[in-house]
């Protein structure tokens, strides 16, 4: 008999407390990013222009800087060296906008200067997904054929896979932001009374990367809890 789901299932909650966290993580990164959008930068520079001027000082010239579509989409491409800002941080002056930018010039830095964890987050990112997508049809197959739980465990892990990789994650985001500070901070960018408000920024990013590898943890607990060694359904 297979575990029960939805509601009659008490372990669900491991997945709605993952959900909440991650819901609250959104929410709070969102509302300090508006907060911070409303105050522009007494340099009244936009975050394109604050991207270039930091790759430059960095002495990164290889590395180019373009705008795409969504909200709070910014990221950095290691594989084609590129630099993408989304509307609301491209085109903006404001403190939030420059402090998601810097943030983004942090990752060209660390590709720069070939930091490790950096390095191993891309080579984990293949190896993490094909895990994600086995995982669930390996546990599958594994409880259809007798509780098979040499093919359950192979499941579990691969959806461990995912959990290192949210792990690895952690310290490449948080040390991006360090160099993102530590730039504006030797810049002039921000103001000295602004650089606090752009650090704000950046932590509330940084909470969003811990819920998802909480979220992720929870999901992997559940699986080791209904399919663990010790768990045959007859």
């Amino acid at each position: 008999m297979l575990p029960l789901y939805g509601f009659l299932d008490p372990t669900y909650l491991l997945v709605i407390i993952g959900l909440v966290i991650s819901m609250a993580a959104s929410a709070y990164v969102n509302s300090t990013f508006k907060k911070y959008d409303q105050v522009k930068s007494r340099n009244s520079v936009t975050g394109t222009q604050a991207a270039q001027f930091i790759l430059r000082s960095e002495d990164i010239r290889d590395v180019g800087v373009q705008p795409i579509s969504g909200h709070l989409t910014d990221n950095y491409n290691s594989g084609n060296k590129t630099l993408s800002l989304s509307e609301a941080t491209a085109r903006s002056t404001s403190v939030a906008a420059i402090g998601v930018a810097a943030h983004e010039c942090g990752h060209a830095v660390q590709d720069h200067k070939s930091y490790i964890p950096l390095k191993l987050r891309a080579a984990i990112v293949p190896v993490a997904n094909f895990g994600s997508m086995l995982s669930f049809p390996m546990i599958m197959i594994g409880v259809l054929l007798s509780w098979n739980q040499t093919l359950i465990n192979i499941g579990i892990l691969a959806f461990s896979l995912a959990l290192l990789f949210q792990l690895v994650t952690l310290p490449v985001e948080f040390n991006a932001s360090r160099r993102a500070l530590k730039i504006l901070g030797e810049g002039d960018l921000l103001t000295a009374e602004e650089l606090p408000m752009a650090r704000k920024v950046l932590f509330a990013a940084a909470l969003t990367y811990v819920a998802a590898a909480l979220s992720t943890f929870l999901q992997l607990l559940r699986l080791i809890l209904l399919f663990g060694g010790n768990n045959r359904r007859d």
